[in-house]
């Protein structure tokens, strides 16, 4: 089964989050294996995967036969059934997988599954905190966070900004984050040159650290 050109994915739990995510993958061409007990979960999934698999018990063993073995990846979506994610992870990582990702629900949960050796997602912590800071930052449209301390987030140029070239407003040397693009309209420029003249409805793209991105917008709130 194995393609060496090619990822494959594994995907254990077709709760909400593991269905989505194995069609995402499947829809992008990607090789996914996708494991639940339940049966008509599994017959959804076999529209995207022929590598679609019915199992009670998610021994060792019982992966082995599946050829979970043969992923480069697998993620772990049981996070409510917390003793079988902690079990299931653990069979998953003795498997020699290079990537063992798993969802979370807890912090208690998340550090049982690190200590395992499984990187650990939050699915609906992450989207419940990109949802808050929706609804509390004026300027924020929209935001990658990189790892817990750096952004990259798109801000709306300030009045205060209208007029002055990129290099005027220093931006780097002021706050320490970097411009990497400017959408104008429907367009985006990745190549910014610093004698741009920032116009009314620009937006910025900036990357950098988190608290110097917020003293960034502080600053520039009219």
């Amino acid at each position: 089964m194995k393609n060496t050109k090619h990822t494959t994915f594994g995907v254990i739990g077709l709760g909400r989050f593991g269905t989505a995510l194995a069609k995402s993958l499947a829809e992008a061409g990607k090789e996914v294996i996708v494991v639940d007990c339940n049966e008509s979960k599994v017959r959804e999934l076999r529209h995207y995967t022929e590598h679609a698999f019915v199992a009670e018990d998610l021994t060792k063993e019982t992966l082995e036969d599946i050829g979970i073995q043969n992923c480069d990846t697998v993620i772990i979506c049981i996070g409510e059934k917390i003793d079988t994610s902690i079990l299931t992870t653990l069979n998953v990582v003795s498997l020699g997988i290079p990537q063992v990702i798993a969802k979370a629900i807890s912090r208690d949960q998340g550090a049982v599954l690190e200590k395992i050796g499984a990187e650990v997602v939050y699915p609906e912590r992450d989207m419940a905190l990109r949802l808050g800071k929706r609804l509390v930052s004026n300027n924020f449209l929209d935001y990658i966070s990189l790892d817990n301390e750096v952004e990259i987030q798109q801000i709306p140029v300030a009045s205060k900004m209208v007029g002055m070239t990129v290099q005027e407003f220093n931006i780097r040397q002021k706050y320490g984050l970097n411009i990497i693009a400017i959408e104008r309209g429907h367009v985006t420029d990745i190549e910014v040159s610093p004698q741009y003249r920032f116009g009314n409805d620009d937006i910025i793209v900036v990357i950098g650290r988190v608290e110097k991105i917020k003293r960034f917008e502080s600053d520039i709130e009219d």
